[in-house]
């Protein structure tokens, strides 16, 4: 098949709308996860779809095993292949580590980091058949360098750049490669809320990013980046330097 197919976890909205975009804008055929917003969803499919490609929302629990595995199988039964990955479900639950309570600690580590294992471990054997393949781990500069009130998220992010470098050892001889972003304080509903005072001090390029900044950075790890595996891409305007 000449069509490529990708699959973006939590599509729906902010950044993961925006890779399924910037995707379709490359060609290839998007299926997007989504799990409560069908109605977002629904409006990304009808913008995917009018690149002219096909286009579909899936829904189905990342944190479920099961509920996982039964909607890749769909996906691959629908259009035969993956050729790309995006993981980036994720979530945040903050708040001091003292206080912090078990539910909220699991919550994130589930959504953003053991949904990892969960969605990739099929698809790299959908890859393996394949010999070809590109995964790419939505990680964060908070997986970097951490911050306060975000110990869960900052653990998450931090496994997911492990996953991706020993990942990319091990599918590199199957021509699959594997690499991460660390998105910055992009603007998008999770960041909305944020207290941002003097945060424009410490970038300097003196601005928030947009989803669309890492959408381009997902097209290029995707589809120009063939000789750059188990790498961390930091997209965040200069913050970490």
């Amino acid at each position: 098949m000449d069509k490529k197919i990708a699959l973006v976890t939590g599509g729906s909205r902010g950044i993961g709308k925006a890779c399924a975009l910037e995707l379709a804008k490359a060609g290839y055929d998007v299926a997007i996860n989504y799990v409560g917003n069908e109605e977002a969803a629904n409006q990304t499919v009808f913008e995917l779809k009018k690149f002219g490609g096909n286009a579909e929302a899936f829904r189905f629990d990342v944190t479920n095993k099961e509920a996982v595995e039964n909607g890749i199988k769909e996906i691959v039964g629908k259009y035969g292949r993956i050729d790309v990955l995006v993981n980036n479900a994720g979530i945040t639950r903050d708040g001091l580590f003292m206080l912090m309570s078990a539910d909220n600690w699991e919550s994130v580590i589930n959504t953003n980091l053991n949904s990892a294992y969960y969605v990739t471990k099929p698809i790299a054997k959908i890859m393996t058949k394949q010999q070809s393949g590109a995964i790419i781990n939505m990680s964060s500069i908070i997986g970097i360098y951490g911050n306060a009130g975000q110990a869960n998220y900052a653990t998450a992010k931090a496994g997911l750049i492990g996953f991706t470098k020993a990942l990319a050892k091990e599918l590199a001889g199957r021509n699959i490669r594997v690499n991460a972003i660390a998105p910055g304080f992009i603007q998008t509903d999770m960041t909305k809320d944020l207290k941002l005072d003097g945060i424009y001090d410490h970038i300097p390029l003196k601005r928030l990013g947009q989803p669309e900044d890492i959408a381009k950075a997902v097209k290029f790890l995707a589809e120009d980046a063939q000789y750059v595996t188990g790498q961390v891409l930091q997209v965040d305007g200069g913050l970490v330097i």
